[in-house]
């Protein structure tokens, strides 16, 4: 396939950055969307220029890092991660546009790539247990219902890629913040610090400059893990039980 890429390209934080356009040739539809890029990237060094920065580790669908903004869609037309999307969705001749996450809470560092560092901070806030759980043999000696464990697992496929943050009108981290306040929730090891955590992660999440979520739902329709819109209900519900505790 022969593309056409609309890219943003930013030098650095502190300078205003804009759309390039570029062409690529000799795209397989069996490469992955970043392979695409590294093909782009290689003709960009080959042509003495600058190659466009982008994030990824796994390159596998676990960690998150690859999160870009697609023809205007977090990780693209695909439910999945970036680098799980595969250039057989696009066809020959289609223009690209490619962007950084777009929200105030993760600036932008260069090109594609943005801190996410406020979802580590709220993480900090108050996302763990601070009781001793044990090692792995004794994770039966608490007994979990199963409906408990299974939502438990369920909110904790979050992988923190910021595609909800991405995705939402108001740029809320507010599926993010209730998958991990339901992980953890749902666990007699999260009950000692209920209260305290809900309370400091939301708190965390205003100071970063998240918006409030107004349940639009585009945040769940984005998520590569499908985190199920509930954990937002289950966030809320947790934070009046806090506020009247305290």
């Amino acid at each position: 396939m022969r593309l056409t890429l609309k890219i943003w390209r930013q030098p650095d934080a502190a300078t205003k950055g804009s759309m390039h356009t570029y062409e690529v040739d000799d795209v397989s539809e069996d490469m992955s969307f970043l392979e695409m890029l590294d093909v782009l990237n290689e003709q960009l060094n080959t042509n003495g220029e600058e190659p466009v920065a982008f994030d990824s580790d796994c390159r596998e669908g676990i960690c998150g890092m690859c999160g870009l903004m697609i023809n205007g869609k977090a990780h693209g037309p695909e439910v999945t991660t970036t680098c799980q999307l595969h250039m057989r969705s696009f066809k020959d001749g289609d223009t690209i546009t490619i962007e950084p996450w777009r929200a105030e809470a993760f600036p932008v560092i260069k090109d594609l790539c943005v801190d996410r560092g406020s979802f580590d901070r709220m993480i900090q806030a108050g996302g763990y247990v601070s009781v001793n759980t044990g090692a792995a043999p004794d994770a039966h000696s608490t007994p979990v219902p199963k409906p408990h464990a299974d939502r438990a697992f369920d909110a904790a496929t979050c992988i923190g890629c910021g595609a909800c943050v991405a995705a939402c009108p108001n740029a809320s981290a507010s599926l993010f913040l209730g998958a991990k306040i339901t992980h953890l929730g749902e666990l007699p090891q999260g009950q000692a610090e209920r209260d305290t955590r809900v309370l400091g992660m939301v708190a965390q999440h205003d100071e970063e400059g998240f918006g409030g979520c107004t349940n639009i739902g585009e945040c769940a329709a984005a998520c590569p893990k499908e985190i199920p819109l509930d954990v937002i209900s289950q966030l809320n519900k947790d934070l009046r039980t806090a506020l009247r505790h305290a």
